[in-house]
């Protein structure tokens, strides 16, 4: 009986991987099926068109891993190499299977191309020796299956409508025949408040427990804009992987507290919406730097119409005095980025729209408008109920996408720590 696989390489192939015009996801996807099986991907690469290069990538691969998935280039033209350079590496012979031939003939006919099958696309019925071909319900290019020893090697097409089926009945068949039944589990939870430091800081006790935990639990903290993720890991029976996460999970949001937003995927939107629902508020929102950023991303979570009653996007003086009655006066004794400006917007919106929770956001996003006593990234945010108040001014690094980004991340989470009150 064969070893079961454990360690992944993804190789995508394609030069226009390598441009600022597309991304690979393919990789992404292929990560989170292999990771369902117990594989542990340890290599990615994106490789251009080249035999060269890729070779030289996929002898790399063979070093690291003992799967090896190459997604792309497996078309009828020149640059489409992905399979002689593997046939090659292996040392197998490549030769036409007739009956894949017939199938892309046959496509031709089906989608009512008049003209005869180019000779070119004999090209991806070449099979190399020993391969299993696999079905491609949504295209021409068929996958292979190779074994090498101990080692698969799986080729897979790029556009990711033909790859995500044949993969997915790839892990149910062969796949998941060579793996144990141990399966690799991940929770992740999201925190705001704190920087990357200070929580692997409040972690650093719990790291040797989860490392003498068994199974062992793996930890990483990852540090994005407005939020710090902690990624737990494991390695187990799909019950007991649960079951030890959900305690390692339940012990880091002891120590983070009230900065640990989500601990089950969601992101802060949805979590506020879910707040706001859950005490049957409505929120309207008064916004000038975020330019509707904060209500796009609450009206982004499907359902949000419940709870999302009235933006008005005052980015001028005037549309702030206007628009919200903040008085002018004030913008002239405090400046308009400032809490007494922010909390007149969230109290303007939140009457003008007669609804529980105001939202006011006022900031200088730059890269113009600064001042020594309000740099770019200087952002005023205020939110507003009934019963409570919350105001805060910012100062948030980086460019001006990032800086609003970071305004509405703060914006929402003034909102969930208030109504969490």
């Amino acid at each position: 009986m064969r070893p079961p696989l454990r360690r992944a390489a993804i190789l995508a192939v394609g030069s226009e991987l390598l441009t600022p015009q597309r991304t690979d996801t393919n990789s992404l996807h292929i990560t989170d099926q292999l990771n369902r099986l117990g594989i542990d991907v340890v290599l990615k690469m994106i490789v251009g068109d080249d035999r060269d290069e890729l070779a030289e990538a996929f002898r790399t691969a063979r070093r690291r891993a003992d799967l090896i998935v190459l997604s792309g280039g497996l078309g009828p033209t020149d640059d489409d190499v992905t399979r002689d350079v593997v046939a090659a590496a292996l040392g197998r012979t490549l030769a036409e299977e007739p009956a894949i031939t017939e199938q892309i003939r046959a496509r031709f006919i089906a989608r009512g191309i008049t003209t005869a099958m180019p000779e070119i696309n004999r090209r991806q019925a070449m099979v190399p020796e020993g391969a299993t071909v696999l079905t491609n319900t949504r295209g021409s290019a068929p996958g292979l299956w190779l074994e090498e020893g101990d080692a698969v090697v799986l080729l897979l097409p790029g556009p990711p409508r033909e790859m995500m089926p044949m993969l997915a009945a790839v892990v149910d068949g062969p796949l998941r025949a060579r793996t144990n039944a141990d399966v690799l589990v991940r929770r992740i939870i999201k925190i705001t408040g704190r920087v990357e430091s200070q929580t692997d800081e409040a972690l650093q006790p719990l790291y040797r427990e989860w490392e003498r935990a068994t199974p062992p639990i793996a930890a990483t903290i990852l540090a994005a804009l407005g939020q710090i993720e902690v990624h737990l890991s494991i390695r187990a029976q799909p019950a007991a992987a649960a079951a030890v996460l959900e305690a390692a999970v339940a012990r880091a949001v002891d120590v983070l507290g009230d900065d640990a937003y989500s601990i089950d995927g969601r992101p802060l939107e949805r979590v506020v919406g879910d707040l706001l629902v859950q005490q049957q508020l409505r929120i309207a929102l008064a916004e000038s730097c975020t330019g509707g950023l904060i209500t796009s991303r609450l009206t982004d979570v499907p359902g949000s119409s419940r709870y999302v009653r009235h933006s008005v996007i005052a980015y001028s003086n005037d549309a702030k005095t206007g628009l919200l009655g903040v008085s002018p006066a004030l913008i002239a004794e405090h400046g308009a980025v400032s809490e007494q400006v922010a909390l007149a917007m969230a109290d303007g919106i939140r009457a003008q729209a007669a609804v529980e929770v105001g939202v006011g956001v006022t900031g200088i996003a730059g890269p113009d408008g600064g001042t020594p006593q309000k740099p770019v990234g200087t952002v005023a945010i205020a939110a507003v109920t009934a019963a409570a108040i919350r105001s805060r001014v910012f100062r948030f690094p980086g460019e001006r996408e990032q800086v609003k980004f970071q305004a509405s991340q703060a914006a929402l989470d003034m909102v969930r720590r208030m109504l969490r009150t």
